[in-house]
């Protein structure tokens, strides 16, 4: 295969600058969830983060220099091979905090889940890229790619990952919406769930239940399942305007915060950068989303679109509900804030979904018939 140069020339310098400013921005938060004025030896976190980070450049440039219409030609392939992987973990999986959701692969710790959302999208893209139909597809058209997504949907919540496997449904919802449902179809599918939402009450766990009636009223359980959404508030609120300063966070250094360096991330940068501080960080978010919706708009053919607009709905359902969670308005489910969260399958998905984007943006100029 002959390699064009002009895809350094067209290289997307906006969107990885984002990235990589955002993935400083955790790497320097995360010491700082990790730091102690009381002791001499600090958590390691940071530097295994910084070595998930090179892996994940590395993954995010072998991303951007395999043309996408060649990923997508193996993308049930490749969503096989997630799905075995998944199946996998209740094999040989280890089990951490009462969950099953990670493998050994080569000695390194690896969570399958992590890859099945980009497998997931790019099957998605794949499937109604392949059967495009302009005037909408009825419930009956959408067979298919609601089983691609059930099936992982359903090995996740075994494990149990809740908010994993919700945001597997909210991606396969966002991408229905956007090739288009008849509005006949979209009616039927919205009083049906709307009729079964009470029952999946049942089929929550105690716990599960428990986060989400305290999303209402977290002061009936303060010292156990209010006790993160409750000291997650502190932490933002007592930042002020300007926060209290880079290491300097009470309830940061103190281990108030649970989850400090994964789930709550945004509490820890809140605390110490205030209100500003948590200004610009959702910005840069902010600014990724609309590149990346950019990207999709722009893309030659409607693969590219419905990739590029998968991976960039992925990370807007991720910032939007780990925010949502660490401010009290959603219910603590573990999803990870991106780029900023500590965690080696995460990033380095991410940035093989980053790499994907790119490679969308930057054949946009060359791509051939």
């Amino acid at each position: 295969m002959k390699f064009d140069r002009r895809l350094f020339t067209s290289f997307d310098w906006t969107l990885f600058s984002v990235v990589l400013g955002l993935v400083i921005i955790g790497i320097v938060n995360i010491y700082s969830a990790g730091f102690s004025m009381h002791e001499i030896k600090q958590n390691p976190q940071y530097i295994k983060q910084i070595q998930w980070v090179i892996v994940g450049l590395a993954a995010m440039v072998v991303a951007f220099c395999i043309d996408y219409r060649i990923i997508a030609r193996y993308a049930y392939v490749i969503y096989g091979i997630s799905l075995l992987l998944l199946i996998a973990v209740f094999l040989y999986g280890t089990t951490t905090n009462g969950s099953q959701r990670w493998i050994i692969l080569w000695g390194f710790s690896f969570q399958p889940s992590e890859l099945m959302k980009l497998t997931v999208i790019i099957a998605l893209a794949k499937f109604f890229d392949d059967y495009n139909l302009t005037g909408g597809y009825e419930l009956r058209d959408l067979c298919v790619p609601f089983l691609i997504m059930l099936a992982p949907f359903l090995l996740i919540i075994k494990q149990p990952d809740l908010g994993t496997a919700l945001i597997l449904a909210i991606i396969f919802v966002s991408m229905v919406i956007f090739v288009g449902i008849r509005f006949k179809s979209f009616l039927i599918a919205c009083c049906t769930g709307l009729l079964l939402a009470p029952l999946s009450w049942f089929f929550l766990k105690e716990y599960q239940k428990e986060r989400i009636l305290t999303v209402f009223n977290p002061e009936r359980d303060p010292l156990g399942t209010g006790y993160h959404i409750i000291q997650s508030i502190i932490a933002v609120g007592s930042g002020g305007i300007f926060g209290k300063g880079y290491l300097k966070g009470t309830q940061t250094q103190l281990q108030f915060l649970p989850e400090q360096h994964t789930d709550f991330v945004f509490s820890v940068f809140a605390e110490e950068w205030g209100f500003l501080g948590g200004f610009l960080l959702v910005f840069m978010f902010l600014m990724l989303i609309l590149w990346g919706f950019k990207i999709a708009l722009h893309s030659r053919d409607l693969l590219g679109t419905l990739i590029a607009y998968g991976i960039t709905m992925l990370i807007f359902w991720k910032v939007f509900i780990n925010i949502g969670m660490v401010l009290g308005i959603l219910p603590v489910v573990g999803i990870p804030l991106p780029f900023l969260s500590y965690g080696g399958s995460a990033i380095v998905v991410l940035m093989m979904g980053i790499g994907i984007l790119m490679n969308v943006s930057m054949r946009r100029f060359i791509l051939q018939s």
